[in-house]
């Protein structure tokens, strides 16, 4: 069932304009405008240039980089939504700023994810939408709706993707966590590589401190593998890249780091290009969740689209079909594309 131009109202934000513009393209709708205007003082004013009375709307806006500033919008633009008398607000956030912030590490800390849950539920959002959030007990932060899509599918077919273009063996490639805590999302991505992928690998480490990590040994047989490394997010790129200095030091063949959010703060870009000019790391793979400035691009990177996960989600909701399906639908098609190649070699 197609989605009827009337049926919804899809704004961008700042933070994700290509992302909405890519969307409603995809959904054979017109993306509506709003007008943000900034005061000298930093104040911001999100005004709808469309009415919303009595409208289901979507708007979709990360939280990244400036966060407070986008996330200060999006709840600007939740209110003047709630004011304009909108039937259903759906907040898509693709990436979830202050996920991280999910417990107490230690004494006198805040759960600042908590905390933003709050306040966009207190805003006026009827349901919340999030990719890839950096923990799946966050979602038991919001009593009204919520959802986190998940880009295991969209991982795992470029993986499968990757395999099959540069003629990797396949019996010779290996998924990794690059800790415990990301099996998990690992795990999901092994449903949907299936034969084309021999197993599954973990780095131990421990963080003495924020955006800082230590490895202290691999669980797996790594040795002369093609190692696909899955995380949920790229921040400064530290840890990820001792990750893979530890795996190639383990006799590693070649490194693929597969993440949902390309951050890329302070040093990530220089030591990216470190780390592929000496070969610790062959291509870096992102999604679009985060709209990253050429400024922070690399050779070696990598960007696939969430376009279609978001797209097909947003079509089934407002058709009232399972979401279950849409991943089902798409896990079918992987394995097929799988099964094939491998009967082929």
């Amino acid at each position: 069932m197609m989605v009827k131009k009337d049926d919804i109202l899809i704004f961008g934000l700042s933070a994700s304009q290509k992302l909405t513009n890519d969307i409603c393209d995809y959904l054979g709708v017109e993306q509506k405008e709003v007008n943000t205007i900034k005061f000298a003082d930093g104040e911001m004013l999100v005004e709808s240039l469309a009415s919303v009375r009595g409208k289901e709307i979507y708007v979709i806006q990360s939280t990244c980089s400036p966060v407070n500033d986008n996330l200060m919008e999006l709840l600007i633009a939740i209110d003047a939504f709630k004011r304009g008398s909108a039937d259903k607000i759906n907040v898509v956030i693709p990436y979830f700023g202050y996920a991280r912030q999910d417990r107490k590490a230690k004494g006198r800390q805040p759960i600042t994810a908590k905390l933003v849950a709050n306040i966009i539920e207190r805003a006026g959002a009827d349901r919340v939408i999030t990719v890839d959030i950096h923990s799946q007990q966050t979602m038991g932060f919001f009593d009204i709706p919520m959802d986190n899509f998940q880009t295991s599918q969209t991982m795992a077919e470029e993986i499968v993707n990757t395999i099959i273009s540069n003629k990797l063996d396949h019996k010779n490639c290996i998924l990794v966590s690059p800790d415990h805590g990301g099996l998990n999302r690992v795990h999901k991505v092994d449903g949907y590589t299936g034969v084309m992928t021999n197993g599954i690998a973990t780095i131990a480490k421990r963080r003495p401190e924020p955006n800082k990590a230590e490895v202290e040994f691999i669980l797996g047989d790594i040795k002369d593998k093609t190692c696909f490394v899955v995380d949920d997010m790229i921040d400064t790129g530290g840890t990820i890249i001792n990750a893979a200095k530890a795996l190639k030091a383990e006799g590693a063949k070649d490194v693929y780091i597969f993440a949902g959010h390309g951050l890329f703060n302070g040093p990530a870009k220089s030591r990216f290009e470190e780390a592929i000019k000496e070969g610790w790391v062959k291509e870096v793979v992102v999604t679009d969740t985060i709209d990253i400035p050429m400024e922070k691009r690399f050779e070696g990177l990598r960007i696939i689209t969430v376009v279609e996960l978001i797209a097909d989600m947003i079509k089934a909701s407002l058709n009232h079909e399972s979401l279950t399906e849409v991943y089902q639908n798409k896990k079918e098609a992987i394995i097929n594309k799988t099964l094939k190649f491998v009967k082929s070699c």
